[in-house]
């Protein structure tokens, strides 16, 4: 039987998602926690991968398995057994053939920008402290949408087949002390959002122009794009899946 495993946490004591031999991800603490208290050496995989110190409001895994389980007490067991900073949704089966990663139709970001000093914020935004021209933040946020190749954005030898992406949402919103970027398309580079954020925050305090965005993406030369933003502003917030991949009750 295959199960998928809807997942949260706070991705500033990992190293990201994805396991690795010298450093902490949530990925090894969630399979030591399910092989514990499901008594069989389990391995998830992920919907995709958060680089270090990025949140994930929403995140997806599946695993296969042959013990029956409760799924609401193995996700009542796993959120007493985990530590604070990652907590289980949700566990539910799906047809044997369903994936977290390939058959996730689309995925959506958050940025949050702080234009406001605050000690409650430190590890959930990045504060800026220049002005930014919001509307030429969102008009520039427009050019993205003609585009499908973005290797500009992309980090620099990373092994895939295309660069290309179908972005389906972007747009910057104003939230109280916060600027807030959305982000939504099929499927992500590595580093692309932190990228593009980076990108259109040098058009927002007048460093590019927002026709030089054209130029950018149209090089495919990450070095002509702008800094890549911090981690600790990023959140990974809806990873979607067609109703076809759960089993009927």
């Amino acid at each position: 039987m295959r199960y998928f495993i809807e997942l949260s946490y706070n991705g500033k004591n990992y190293h990201g998602w994805q396991k690795q031999p010298n450093a902490i991800s949530v990925q090894e603490v969630l399979e030591k926690a399910l092989s514990t208290i499901l008594g069989e050496t389990i391995a998830v995989m992920g919907a995709g991968r958060t680089d270090a110190g990025v949140h994930a409001k929403q995140l997806f895994a599946h695993w296969d398995t042959d013990i029956l389980f409760d799924a609401e007490k193995v996700q009542y067991k796993l959120n007493s057994f985990l530590p604070v900073d990652i907590a289980i949704q949700s566990i539910f089966k799906v047809k044997e053939d369903s994936h977290a990663r390939f058959h996730a139709t689309s995925r959506a970001y958050l940025y949050r920008v702080a234009l406001q000093k605050s000690p409650f914020n430190v590890d959930q935004s990045y504060f800026l402290k220049h002005a930014l021209d919001i509307e030429k933040m969102n008009e520039a946020t427009k050019i993205l949408f003609e585009y499908k190749d973005f290797q500009c954005f992309s980090k620099t030898h990373t092994d895939v087949k295309t660069y290309n992406c179908d972005i389906m949402k972007a747009e910057w919103q104003l939230m109280d002390n916060e600027l807030h970027f959305t982000i939504k398309a099929d499927r992500f580079l590595r580093n692309m959002v932190r990228a593009i954020v980076g990108t259109l925050i040098n058009i927002g305090v007048g460093k590019m122009e927002v026709d030089e965005l054209h130029t950018i993406i149209k090089s495919k030369n990450r070095s002509n794009a702008g800094f890549s933003v911090p981690a600790q502003g990023l959140y990974l917030t809806e990873v979607a899946y067609p109703d076809t991949i759960k089993l009927n009750d």
